[in-house]
């Protein structure tokens, strides 16, 4: 017969298992555990098997393990789980994708009655139609002041009423009308909080950047900088094609404007000096543009009508 542990034995076992794990794996999010029973954290824990590790835990302990561990090993970068560790919350290390895990977690929720004093994490609205409760049931509705009607010995909600705002607590009238009308408006799962990675703690919206974005928040940087750049008149290569351009205009103008020339600015001033060059050089690109309109037109255009019966060789007369 196997013997119990005692509650230091126990203590010291999750110590070892939490400094074990944190040697392991240098990826690890902290979840939220609001309202989640053991049997869902139970196929949360199935479906991350392969690839990831559910640590439930008391706070105290878990700090307390973590600053010891980083004082241990010299990792100070384990110190900046320690202030994520507030309230009822987890921890999932995982060698797989972020991405993936955190997608999986959310897989994994299981709608739940309003039970009385829960706060609400949604707006709850009761839909209208037919509730098959008996008119002597009307009782609920009227302390709501939910409008009603009686239709075929039924009581039938007329029109759509939002029963709990988001953030209010659960009466007792709601959840026994909620449940009345077997409506289980909330769902519980375990929820991303936060995301740690090599020392680094981030938001988990960042797991829902694509490629695309990455690439459109690094073009804006890239142009804020060059408007920086430009503006105090400081060099750098996010500005350099800018000045480039600038100072070609610039010694372009003042070749206008004087006798100095060279190639590029000989071209303009011909330009200058007779416009219907321009004009000639122009002329081939407007062509160009041109045409897949014209084509277009021609398309467009009506088909011939039908040959009367005079062109076949026939007449009334005949």
């Amino acid at each position: 017969m196997a013997t119990r542990l005692s509650k230091a034995e126990k203590k010291i076992a999750y110590d070892a298992r939490l400094c074990k794990l944190l040697e392991e794996y240098s990826q690890i999010l902290i979840v939220a555990a609001d309202n989640v029973g053991s049997n869902q954290l139970q196929h949360i824990r199935a479906g991350l098997r392969d690839h990831s590790i559910v640590l439930m835990g008391k706070n105290t302990m878990m700090k307390r393990s973590i600053r010891l561990h980083a004082e241990r090993t010299g990792n100070r970068d384990l110190l900046n789980l320690i202030p994520l560790l507030q309230g009822n919350v987890g921890m999932i290390f995982t060698k797989g994708d972020l991405k993936e895990v955190s997608d999986e977690v959310s897989k994994h929720k299981v709608a739940a009655p309003a039970r009385v004093g829960l706060v609400a994490p949604i707006d709850v609205v009761v839909p209208p139609g037919n509730t098959g409760l008996d008119p002597s049931q009307t009782s609920f509705f009227q302390v709501l002041n939910i409008p009603t009607k009686i239709n075929k010995g039924t009581v039938e909600i007329i029109t759509p009423v939002e029963l709990i705002k988001k953030g209010d607590r659960v009466g007792s009238s709601e959840s026994a009308l909620l449940s009345k009308l077997a409506i289980k408006p909330f769902s519980y799962g375990l929820i991303v909080l936060s995301v740690y990675e090599n020392g680094s703690v981030y938001s988990p919206e960042v797991l829902d950047l694509t490629e695309d974005d990455i690439a459109a928040k690094f073009l804006e940087a890239v142009l804020r900088i060059a408007c920086l750049a430009l503006s105090i008149r400081y060099p750098t290569i996010a500005a350099a094609p800018h000045l480039f351009i600038n100072g070609y205009k610039n010694v372009l103008s003042f070749a206008v404007a004087t006798e100095y020339s060279f190639s590029q600015a000989d071209k303009v001033k011909e330009y200058l000096k007779d416009p219907s060059k321009f004009a000639a050089a122009a002329a081939p690109a407007a062509a160009a543009r041109a045409a897949p309109v014209a084509a277009a037109k021609e398309e467009k255009k009506e088909e011939p009508a039908e040959e009367s019966d005079d062109d076949m060789g026939l007449s009334l007369f005949d």
